[in-house]
């Protein structure tokens, strides 16, 4: 009975030396996550961000590939249609996410050399997305709410961790890049008369068909 009592009031003790490597697993595991959570770092997604990009790239300049036998269709659909379906919920949802990218130690808001590495090629692509797509208007607004949410968030001292720094970076870049492309083409009097209103942003391209191609 005595025996009965102590095995029910230590139930581990009933397996012996067999269940200390099991007991000893679990309060690893457990010191493990213990120690994650004391460090409190964010890691950088690199599988997410380069993933992200890489089929950017592949999707968007795939796409004219796929619209030789179909042509005055899909026209339509990517330059009207496609461009409401598909660019005002790609920002839309890179905003939910940047929403909560912040981290109330201010240690973590640092991107590792992988996050700036990728940060040139994500810049680049959304250069050409806004150029190309002619979506300007959304992507200042976007960007301009991002900057005002980061200033909202660091009143709470609440700072961007890697992954909203990396995509913060990128559009800083994109804007950058836009700039100095409209800078670049603002006298050409050719695109002048192809964009005459007030938001000058040539497509890359129209530039190459009116510059480069005709040449040849």
């Amino acid at each position: 009975m005595e025996a009965a009592a102590r095995r029910r009031q230590h139930p581990g003790a009933a397996g012996g030396a067999g269940a200390q490597p099991g007991a000893s697993f679990l309060q690893a595991r457990h010191s493990s996550v213990k120690a994650d959570e004391a460090a409190g770092t964010a890691p950088f997604h690199f599988d997410l961000w380069f993933y992200f990009t890489l089929q950017n790239w592949v999707l968007d300049f795939g796409r004219p590939i796929a619209m030789i036998d179909s042509f005055e269709l899909l026209y339509y659909y990517d330059e009207y249609l496609g461009h409401s379906m598909w660019y005002i919920p790609f920002f839309l949802i890179l905003f939910i996410y940047f929403s909560g990218c912040f981290t109330p130690t201010k240690a973590e808001s640092s991107a590792p050399g992988v996050a700036l590495l990728l940060v040139m090629p994500s810049g680049l692509y959304y250069w050409y997305l806004v150029t190309e797509g002619q979506i300007f208007l959304l992507f200042i607004f976007t960007f301009f709410a991002m900057l005002a949410l980061v200033l909202h968030q660091k009143r709470k001292r609440l700072f961007l961790d890697s992954n909203g720094l990396f995509l913060f970076y990128s559009f800083a870049l994109t804007l950058l890049l836009v700039a100095l492309w409209v800078a670049w083409l603002w006298n050409d009097p050719v695109l002048r008369k192809k964009y005459p209103g007030v938001i000058y942003v040539p497509e890359p391209w129209a530039f190459y068909t009116l510059h480069v191609s005709s040449r040849h």
